[in-house]
């Protein structure tokens, strides 16, 4: 077959010269190309993350963390809460990233 691509011959005369049909051959070449089609994606890159369960928060700090989040939105911070995992995405986050930690928080454990 890789004869078949040395300058100066053609499939034709190659398949010939070894009592092969062209066809043969150009399918040999197709399939030859096929697995680096098909070739497994690379894995994928997680961000390690640590969930840590809230703890009960007296009504005074609660007061005061509810100033902070308001402060927060002001500022262009997002604040996601997914089950029990609160996630804040500042100004210029890459999407693809926070994308892929959403997945990954919403996904089945």
């Amino acid at each position: 077959m890789a004869e078949s691509y040395d300058a100066g011959e053609t499939v034709s005369e190659v398949a010939r010269r070894h009592a092969l049909s062209p066809q043969q051959l150009f399918a040999w070449r197709r399939s030859a190309r096929v697995p680096l089609a098909n070739a497994p994606a690379p894995e994928p890159m997680f961000v390690p993350a640590v969930a840590a369960s809230p703890e009960p928060e007296p009504a005074l700090k609660r007061a005061r963390s509810t100033r902070k989040r308001k402060a927060a939105r002001e500022t262009g911070v997002i604040e996601l809460a997914i089950d029990v995992v609160a996630m804040r995405v500042g100004r210029g986050a890459d999407a693809r990233t926070v994308a892929a930690v959403i997945r990954a928080l919403k996904a089945p454990s």
